[in-house]
């Protein structure tokens, strides 16, 4: 039996229709509408048991994150209708305009894009057909502008091209820039409806603020309702009204510049390395190839910094640019070069199946 008591006094539920692969874009439209306007179930795209859900949650997100820990996000109807006007007002979007789907609706960014449809009153449109607006991560980006032209031809169509769910480096958007597309960078997270900090300002509404720890901290009306399925995990990452990010930032003149990630640093030999770190870094400097940073245990380092590279380079030109930068322990003690870089999410490096890369040619 679901427990509800933490979302809403009355235990009033409602049923969660779970979405499958074989479902047709329009027919999963048609769901989300009647559960925002309350006519229909809650719906639900990604992998959970769950039968049934507070009544005046709308969508749930399962998501693991990055600390791998399974997590039901509740989003209320409210809360994603917020997000999309908030996101809409940033970029002067008008009734009419249109949406192209590039993104799986298993994921945050994916169902945005059907609530910011159905916000201008529209249907959302493939490739094939030019849009105003579209949401991809920053693998798309790379991929358009080198070699996938019918992609690049897409995004140069459109009015504004929101590019988030992982790091962007200055050089990747000046070279989408000087294509010909407009980038408009986005940060944020399933507990707040997505992307609420836009080109590092944040959507109306939105509120930033950075803790003692160095941690960045959000709130704002596009906020979850919690996590269904581990509300003392909530309980932990929420101080009154501000969700408690794992990232690290500052704010400077105004913006939101995020540093990297709080829980994503290894020691090795006595100094912390921040994989984040190493991977802006790299793809900032090489544009053109992609980089995945992960640590492995070790004897001697307790664990030590490795590397995956996508294409092919001089090894020794990424250990003397990661030396003179952050000094000899950020250089990696291994490199692959020439594999595909596995991804989770949308976006993010699939780390657990890198390793495997490396367990392989042990």
């Amino acid at each position: 039996m679901d427990n509800f008591s933490q979302f809403e006094p009355s235990h009033s539920s409602r049923e969660l229709l779970h979405i499958t692969p074989e479902w047709e874009i329009p027919q999963v439209l048609e769901a989300l509408k009647a559960a925002l306007k309350g006519t229909g179930p809650a719906i639900t795209v990604g992998q959970t048991t769950r039968e049934s859900v507070p009544s005046h949650c709308a969508v749930v997100i399962p998501t693991s994150g990055s600390s791998g820990q399974p997590k039901d996000v509740a989003l209320s109807a409210e809360a994603l209708i917020s997000s999309a006007r908030a996101s809409h007002k940033f970029l002067g979007a008008t009734s009419g305009q249109r949406w192209s789907l590039l993104l799986p609706i298993t994921h945050i960014a994916g169902i945005n894009v059907l609530v910011r449809a159905i916000e201008l009153g529209t249907d959302p449109v493939d490739m094939n057909v030019d849009a105003e607006f579209t949401a991809i991560v920053p693998t798309q980006l790379h991929r358009a502008l080198h070699g996938e032209e019918k992609l690049l031809k897409h995004l140069q169509a459109a009015k504004a091209v929101l590019v988030g769910g992982a790091a962007s480096s200055s050089a990747l958007l000046e070279q989408a820039r000087n294509a010909g597309i407009n980038p408009v960078t986005t940060y944020g997270m399933s507990e707040m409806s997505g992307g609420c900090i836009y080109n590092d300002i944040a959507l109306e509404g939105v509120q930033v603020q950075i803790n003692s720890e160095g941690a960045i901290e959000l709130s704002g009306p596009m906020q979850a309702i919690g996590y269904l399925n581990a509300p003392e995990l909530w309980n932990e990452v929420t101080v009154g009204e501000w969700f408690v990010t794992s990232d690290s930032g500052e704010i400077r003149d105004g913006k939101l510049i995020v540093s990297g990630r709080l829980d994503d640093q290894i020691n090795s030999g006595g100094k912390k390395i921040s994989l984040s770190v190493i991977d802006n870094f790299l793809h900032e400097k090489f544009p053109r190839q992609r980089f995945a940073s992960l640590s492995l245990p070790d004897k001697e380092w307790g664990e030590k910094l490795v590397l995956v590279v996508d294409g092919s380079m001089d090894a020794n030109l990424i250990k003397d640019s990661l030396r003179v930068e952050f000094g000899g322990h950020a250089v990696p003690k291994e490199l692959l070069f020439n594999k595909e870089i596995p991804l989770i999410s949308i976006g993010k490096p699939d780390r657990k199946k890198l390793r495997e890369l490396f367990e392989k040619i042990v």
